[in-house]
């Protein structure tokens, strides 16, 4: 079962480079089928990490909080259990 970690976190303005820069770096006990990072308006960070585990309650690693006085509001986390793949 693929189980995809969601993570978002919203720099204070003007520091949208810096965070992420610092979501780049964060290393991940164990490896991910795949990671993708992604920036979007309002200094906007996003990580979605793809995991094979056997349950969708599994147990993963996720990124930790960046430093309190680069974001404007705490991280958002969502999980998400793949059901289907269209090509």
């Amino acid at each position: 079962m693929t189980v995809t970690l969601m993570w978002e976190a919203r720099a204070v303005p003007g520091r949208g480079a810096d965070l992420l820069e610092w979501a780049r770096a964060q290393e991940l006990e164990g490896v991910p089928l795949r990671r993708e990072t992604f920036t979007a308006a309002q200094d906007r960070v996003l990580v979605l990490t793809w995991w094979d585990v056997p349950d969708e309650d599994a147990a993963l690693p996720e990124l930790p909080e960046p430093p309190a006085g680069l974001l404007t509001r705490p991280v958002h986390r969502w999980r998400f259990v793949s059901r289907d793949v269209a090509a």
